[in-house]
């Protein structure tokens, strides 16, 4: 989150300063865990659609009614249509199609498809299809009519894969290469669609992987709201809050988001439930009546927009409870990386105190209930579609008094995810309760728990600011919360925790070492049981005997499921590097090495073979695979040459002396050997081979935090001194062949630095990314240099690693 101020200039060229706002490229609201993750991904929260981290829309709504006037200060009206062609997800339909290549002018109308196939849609090749295409190409046509064409905006209704072209009438209205995997509305320009007979034919292309096709038109409902927009004139991100404040006529209104990711106490980070504040008074000295709305749609629990609920009201606990989920729950069905959960139950409590009214009807009606004052009774609805969880806050008579009430978001997964072909449920379960209880107690607990994320709010944001300065502490409280919603906790059989990430946009994959190792400062400062938690599935992958290879596996499978590694190649130095590295720091932050001594044996495997191996290391991946194989990598050496220095570490304060030397006096000729081997004048090479490159040598940061000395200073120094020729506006490049960068390594880079001037010359530029990029996401860590924009990656939890430098701080370790 970045400070920016409304600046008006005069003629004279004057600046006047108005209310600085935070400033972040998306806003996290609610942030529990990959799938549970609903942000804002615009600077006004009541101008976008809130989504899920994946973009998707998870829709919130929230208006203020004050003397009998509406203003939206959360989400926009999302867009509501009719059918004109329905397509399957609201009608069973026949279309004429052909695998075959056609003659010219088959999307026309006059072409006499009465030779084609007849099908039941949707097309492809999964089970959802009914009628099945297994061939490269498919030639669809669907005639319909239209008996009097309205003025309203029309759309082309789409979910295809792969490769498509789209016409009406004969005329190509759109293409696309690539897939969807949702449906997809494309505005129809005008005159293309007639009244009478229409034809919409559609070419579409597999590629590779899956088929699928099904298409439809439809009309864009006018909206008839009478409700104004709240002003809003301040947001603040803090490291479990996000804050914002708005004028709604006479009234000024606070809205808090908190979700409270304490990482001192597991059980309360591990808790799925948010807090959504509320804090109204006057501002000219009068009274105003005033009532609040609420509204969660039920696609926060839905993959899809298409796929049914039910949904229910219930008074239980005190607690006044809407509750939403998928009729089908097909718990633990679905593995992927653009994935939403589609199993389990969301939830909206509020305390009966407040005495809210309740009421769940269709989206498009949910509004309109609220301001005309008309509330449906129905306490079930079934099977479903895009409906509303409404409630009515009453604030009665405010005056310039404060008056504060809140609700509750939670979400109950029944299980969570799959390890080694057992389903684990969430912690919060293992005592038996239901998710009313532990809603009930998240309402007991409001008052000690927001007054607990005050305190840490307070304490990192000053931690951070001394550690690194004001722009540093900034990103420190925007990573924090996004971090941790990219995992979950759950515990092994064996009542090993496991603290399991999604390696979010880049493949999805389970407890991926390479995701760990950056993203494991912010753990070691806040809570080190975590890490252990992030590294015991990979270590018990091996001990096991199911990964026999002599370094770890790379992954535990495709989130959710950890039943093995699904990454195609192996990370040999990479991840074992990143193992012992990371165990040497845990046993740091704990003050001894019993962690490292329960997995001795199999470390001192990988240990042997970084000794082999990892010093001019083969043609192979690193966590950087993004960039391509490298051999002869320098930073992959380091890294290597640093694992070899802790686990000697590690074996000293053991016992373990003759180990110890050993290794000790391997990594120091390595590093001695490589300062020769990689120098390049006055700076050190990408590769041992090709002079004239260059690259961050983020590893070092190890030899520096964990106090090895394998390296001297003046290696640091020669590095620091040359990156800092070599920035680009929003950052250095992570090497000579590209000008993208990873931020996070940026800030491990910078953590070599011997003096605070020089460490935030590299901050700035990722404090100017965040600040004044254009890709509206939940942070991504691979941006360009040059131009601010995303390259790839977003909402990972890598981010974590931006904490190196209050983790330097902490250990006692000065710049």
């Amino acid at each position: 989150m970045i400070k920016f101020c409304t600046l008006f200039l005069l003629s004279i060229s004057v600046f006047f300063k108005s209310v600085a706002q935070d400033r972040a490229p998306a806003y996290p609201l609610i942030t529990h865990d990959t799938y549970f993750s609903i942000w804002s991904f615009g600077d006004e929260l009541n101008q976008s659609v809130t989504k899920h981290w994946t973009g998707k829309n998870q829709s919130l709504t929230g208006i203020l009614k004050v003397d009998g006037k509406f203003y939206r200060f959360l989400g926009a009206e999302s867009k509501e249509y009719k059918s004109i062609l329905p397509a399957t997800d609201e009608t069973a339909y026949q279309a004429a199609y052909s695998f075959n290549k056609p003659t010219e002018g088959w999307m026309t109308k006059k072409f006499d498809d009465v030779k084609w196939q007849k099908g039941i849609a949707p097309f492809g090749d999964d089970k959802s299809a009914k009628t099945k295409w297994n061939s490269d190409d498919l030639y669809y046509r669907r005639k319909f009519s239209i008996a009097k064409l309205s003025a309203g905006k029309k759309y082309l209704k789409l979910n295809h894969d792969d490769d498509v072209e789209v016409f009406i009438n004969g005329k190509s209205i759109y293409k696309k290469e690539g897939w969807v995997h949702e449906y997809i509305y494309i505005p129809i320009e005008e005159g293309i669609l007639n009244s009478g007979e229409n034809l919409l034919a559609i070419h579409v292309k597999n590629t590779a992987g899956g088929r699928y096709l099904d298409a439809g038109v439809v009309e864009e409902i006018p909206q008839k709201s009478t409700v104004g927009l709240a002003k809003q004139t301040d947001v603040k991100v803090e490291a479990t809050t996000t804050k914002y404040s708005f004028t709604c006529g006479a009234v000024k209104l606070d809205v808090t988001f908190t979700s409270p990711l304490l990482l001192n106490d597991i059980a309360l980070t591990a808790r799925p439930i948010s807090y959504i504040s509320y804090v109204a008074a006057a501002t000219d000295g009068k009274t105003h009546q005033v009532d609040l709305y609420f509204s969660a749609s039920s696609n926060l629990s839905v993959n899809t927009a298409d796929q049914p609920v039910t949904a229910t009201k219930s008074l239980t606990n005190n607690l006044s409870i809407l509750r939403a989920g998928t009729v089908d729950q097909p718990v633990l069905k679905k593995k992927g990386d653009d994935l939403r959960i589609d199993w389990g139950y969301m939830y909206v409590a509020v305390p009966e105190k407040f005495k809210a009214i309740q009421y769940i009807n269709k989206q498009a009606e949910s509004l309109n209930s609220f301001l005309g004052s008309r509330y449906p009774s129905t306490a079930t609805i079934v099977n479903a579609k895009e409906l509303n969880l409404s409630s009515i806050i009453p604030f009665g008579t405010v005056s310039g008094n404060s008056v504060e009430k809140y609700l509750m978001m939670g979400y109950d997964d029944l299980k969570s995810v799959e390890y080694f072909g057992t389903q684990l449920h969430p912690i919060w379960k293992k005592s038996g309760e239901r998710f009313e209880v532990q809603l009930a107690k998240a309402d007991k607990d409001f008052p000690s728990v927001i007054k607990k994320c005050a305190e840490f709010n307070a304490s990192l944001y000053a931690d951070a600011k001394k550690a690194g300065g004001a722009e540093y502490a900034d990103l420190c409280e925007l990573a924090y919360r996004q971090s941790i919603a990219a995992h979950k906790i759950v515990y092994a059989p064996n009542g090993d925790i496991l603290f399991l990430s999604k390696e979010n946009f880049s493949g999805g994959f389970i407890n991926t070492v390479d995701v760990t190792y950056p993203s494991a400062p912010e753990y070691l400062i806040y809570n080190p049981e975590l890490l252990t938690g992030m590294l015991n599935g990979i270590f018990y992958y091996s001990e096991s005997g199911k990964w026999k290879k002599p370094y770890p596996a790379h992954d535990l499978g495709t989130y959710p499921f950890a039943n093995g590694q699904t990454y195609g190649e192996d990370m040999p130095v990479e991840e074992a590097g990143n193992m012992i590295i990371l165990t040497g720091a845990i046993t740091k932050a704990q003050g001894n090495a019993k962690y490292a001594e329960k997995h001795w044996a199999t470390m001192s495997i990988w240990a042997d073979y970084l000794s082999k191996e990892g010093f001019d290391p083969a043609n192979q991946l690193c966590t950087d695979d993004f960039a391509g194989h490298l051999a002869r990598n320098a930073n992959l050496s380091v890294k290597a040459i640093v694992a070899l220095g802790a686990y000697a570490q590690m074996a000293q304060q053991l016992g373990k002396t003759d180990e110890a030397t050993k290794y000790r006096n391997i990594a120091l000729e390595m590093a001695k050997k490589w300062q020769q081997m990689a120098d390049d004048g006055d700076h050190y090479a990408l590769t041992f081979n090709d002079k004239n490159t260059w690259s961050q040598k983020y590893n070092l940061v190890w030899d520096k935090l964990l106090g090895l000395k394998l390296f001297p200073e003046a290696v640091y120094k020669k590095e620091i001194n040359y990156y800092l020729t070599k920035q680009n506006t929003f950052g250095l490049p992570l090497d000579s062949r590209k000008t993208y960068t990873k931020s996070d390594w940026i800030m491990w880079t910078a953590t070599l630095a011997d003096n605070q001037a020089d460490f935030q010359k590299f901050v700035k530029p990722i404090y100017q990314f965040a600040n004044k990029t254009e890709s509206r996401v939940p942070l991504n860590d691979w941006h360009e240099t040059t131009t601010g924009t995303k390259v790839g990656f977003q909402a990972r939890s890598v981010v974590g690693g931006y904490f190196i430098k209050l983790l330097a701080d902490k250990w006692g370790v000065k710049n």
